[in-house]
């Protein structure tokens, strides 16, 4: 019985100990990166813990300090990290990829919402093959149309190096994401919506007042989802908006930040401010997602249940 209860005590100790392991390696990168950001100097770059810590790279952010004294200070105002009409670069950035994060969730939001809708309760000619290719399509990459959906913002819309044309294209396929919040759809009895047009609703007003309400947490799973895809997106913003740098966002600002290949002087000056924007970029998303997280789990798995 003795060695039964030490083989226990044993075994969850090892595993105890492994979760441990697994959860300082896990948190170690985000800890790092925080002391980073209070770096006084770039010279401390490549140590964990910076010898003197400082306020100055959020200062710089804003544009109020310049973050390492020890550098040339006749700098250009990009280097500097002003935007040509003397905004404080970031902020520029920050305002830009608020912009468009907050237009596609709206815009995004109601497109898989309606299609959901319509997918879970009409049934019309042609639905089932929809639904199929819609699965298909989803199954490849998106990159993988980066040319064409290049030409199409340069060629015909001519908006080619604006954060516009990331709406147009972020908005545009939206809609193929319907299928977690159609299995949401599913899981609601349609006798209310029956019982609803007996009483005269239609459609769109069982829709908005009745459907709607009662799908709160796919609702909410489906603003964070619309939200965050553009909040962090790299790839398809970095070769749409190309090299305006007044019209960058957050990633590709930050990118350049930290990933500077033009002379280690740069690299250095922004590395320490890389980090502070990090961490800032990083907390409207983490404080939306814990305020909304029951609601996002619960949508999460309600939607999977018949998706």
């Amino acid at each position: 019985m003795k060695s039964l209860k030490a083989s226990k005590i044993l075994s969850l100790t090892i595993v105890y100990v492994i979760l441990i392991v697994c959860c300082i390696i896990w948190i170690s990168p985000f800890v790092w990166l925080f002391l980073q950001s209070f770096a006084e100097s770039s010279a401390d770059a490549g140590s964990f813990i910076p010898s003197k810590m400082s306020f100055k790279n959020y200062a710089f952010l804003f544009g109020l300090e310049y973050p390492d004294s020890s550098l040339n200070k006749e700098l250009t105002n990009t280097e500097w990290g002003i935007t040509q009409s003397g905004i404080p670069m970031y902020l520029a950035w920050f305002m830009n990829t608020f912009i468009v994060a907050t237009i596609c969730c709206v815009i995004n939001t109601l497109f898989v919402l309606m299609v959901a809708y319509s997918m879970s309760r009409f049934r019309f000619k042609g639905r089932s093959i929809l639904m199929k290719l819609n699965l298909i399509l989803g199954m490849f990459p998106g990159f993988l149309s980066m040319i064409i959906m290049y030409l199409v913002m340069k060629e015909i819309f001519h908006l080619d190096g604006t954060f516009w044309a990331l709406i147009f294209i972020y908005s545009a396929g939206s809609g193929m994401g319907f299928f977690i919040s159609k299995g949401f759809f599913d899981t609601i009895s349609r006798s209310i919506d029956e019982a609803a047009m007996i009483d005269g609703a239609s459609r769109a007003r069982i829709f908005w007042d009745i459907i709607v309400p009662l799908s709160k947490p796919i609702v909410v799973y489906t603003i964070l989802t619309a939200f965050m895809g553009p909040w962090s997106d790299y790839i398809t913003s970095s070769y749409i908006i190309g090299a305006n740098h007044d019209a960058w966002t957050v990633a590709i600002g930050l990118y350049n930040w930290g990933n500077s290949t033009t002379a280690a002087t740069t690299y250095l000056r922004f590395y320490t401010a890389y980090a502070a924007g990090s961490i800032l970029i990083s907390i409207p998303l983490a404080a939306l997602f814990i305020a909304t997280q029951r609601y996002y789990v619960a949508g999460v798995t309600g939607g999977a249940v018949k998706g």
